[in-house]
């Protein structure tokens, strides 16, 4: 049981959540450890069930998906989470990656790739969907008029660094960095540690973000 991937499904679409229960521990080395139907249920049931990484809704009653990411991203050891959105008529995507979600997936996904998601990210890689990033991040340099700043904190990072921030920006896997950049997957893990810890930020999706703040991805 120590290899298997703990998930906590949070949206107040009952129907929904069961669907993805249904789909996800149907699979090996996944188990749905538990659900909630909105933010609050969300916090209680991580204090309960202890999970690895959490699929949240957004827009739900009482506590709303950002404000939970938010407040479980703030534990000592968070659980990963992932965004659960209509992208195209939820304006809180972006709001909720820089409370430190992992990525999000359209609720139109396919299993496979919700599948590959959870995968994904409990073993440390952000999901982002190229296409839908794209707009994101255009967005983002649009909306936030924060070039200047983004380059000044990035200026912080050695040349190393900086090139693995590239790299994270573009969406890459740790091992695939490893190999365009020719070093280890240790040495991989080891540049974006110090790039979250120069950065003060929670997780490689707010170090994609910070570089297209900058123009830089």
């Amino acid at each position: 049981m120590a290899d298997v991937i703990r998930v906590l499904l949070v949206d107040d679409d009952a129907l929904v959540r069961a669907g993805l229960s249904m789909m996800l521990d149907g699979i090996a080395g996944i188990t749905v450890v538990a659900e909630a139907a909105d933010g609050q249920e969300a916090v209680t049931a991580a204090d309960a069930h202890a999970p690895q990484v959490v699929l949240m809704d957004l827009r739900m009653p009482r506590v709303d998906g950002i404000t939970a990411t938010r407040r479980l991203r703030a534990r000592a050891r968070p659980p990963e989470v992932i965004v659960l959105t209509t992208f195209d008529t939820d304006e809180n995507v972006l709001h909720a990656l820089r409370a430190g979600a992992s990525g999000f997936l359209l609720k139109d996904t396919p299993p496979s790739q919700i599948v590959e998601a959870v995968t994904r990210v409990a073993a440390g890689d952000p999901i982002l969907s190229p296409s839908v990033t794209r707009r994101l991040m255009e967005r983002t340099v649009a909306q936030t008029g924060s070039y200047e700043r983004a380059r000044a904190v990035l200026a912080a990072l050695t040349p190393r660094e900086h090139e693995v921030t590239l790299a994270i920006a573009r969406g890459l896997t740790n091992a695939t960095i490893a190999a365009e950049l020719a070093m280890s997957i240790t040495t991989v893990k080891a540049h974006v540690s110090s790039i979250l810890t120069k950065l003060d930020l929670d997780n490689r999706t707010q170090i994609a973000l910070l570089a297209h703040d900058a123009g830089l991805a």
